[in-house]
């Protein structure tokens, strides 16, 4: 699915640039629920989000923003933005034990071991599971903005649910990624397909560890950008 955003040197008005960062939010939101979404597409609309924050970032600094005459709101968004980068937070920690655990069915597979893949592929699907949970329970505590905010502070309220669902989605894509043979079906073949079986598995599990690796660099990426907006949001109540 392609992005587009409109180059920060081309001569736009405001409202033109408003109706841009709408329809790219738009556009992320139909990724976010399509059913062919992959942790690819994840990726790519994360580097994509960080773009449109960057989008409101100018507008905030724009007088006809009208931020600066709207303390309550610019202050509840900073609050709320928390939410966020509590989230970032603690799906680097998740991508961490999720590294590990792919790690640990990795040695089980070459030492043979089927015993210790199954409990280590369980604990992953445990660990994605609980992580789930965790982000539905910490997401409850973002609301809308105000119906009286002005349209950046809607903007940055929309941007910021939108990425909140694309870090749950990305969750829920990882969940389904792992899955390996029961022990019971590994006896009924040869050793030699046994073996191509293992080499296949591990093929799997290194593009799993490659995908998170990829999600926890857009994550990463996503979080210094919402650092960034903080701050512009900050320098609104300082003007």
């Amino acid at each position: 699915m392609a992005f587009h955003l409109r180059s920060a040197s081309a001569p736009s008005s405001p409202r033109s640039n408003k109706v841009d960062v709408e329809e790219q939010l738009q556009t992320l939101k139909a990724t976010i629920s399509a059913s062919s979404s992959t942790i690819g597409t994840m990726c790519n609309g994360l580097t994509k989000l960080g773009e449109v924050y960057n989008c409101i970032g100018e507008l905030l600094c724009l007088p006809s923003s009208q931020v600066m005459q709207q303390r309550k709101a610019v202050e509840q968004e900073l609050e709320r933005s928390l939410v966020l980068l509590d989230l970032c937070n603690a799906m680097q920690e998740n991508f961490g034990e999720l590294k590990e655990i792919i790690l640990n069915v990795q040695l089980a597979l070459k030492r043979g071991d089927d015993e210790a893949v199954q409990a280590k592929v369980q604990s992953y699907i445990r660990l994605a599971k609980k992580a789930q949970k965790q982000f539905k329970k910490t997401s409850k505590k973002s609301t809308a903005a105000e119906p009286e905010s002005c349209k950046v502070i809607e903007l940055l309220s929309e941007a910021r649910e939108v990425a909140i669902s694309m870090l749950e989605s990305s969750m829920h894509l990882l969940s389904k990624q792992i899955a390996v043979p029961s022990s019971s079906k590994w006896s009924l073949i040869s050793m030699a397909i046994q073996k191509r079986r293992i080499i296949c598995e591990e093929e799997q599990l290194q593009e799993l560890e490659f995908d998170i690796i990829d999600l926890e660099n857009g994550v990463e990426t996503l979080f210094r950008t919402l650092i960034q907006s903080r701050v512009s949001l900050l320098n609104t109540l300082s003007l």
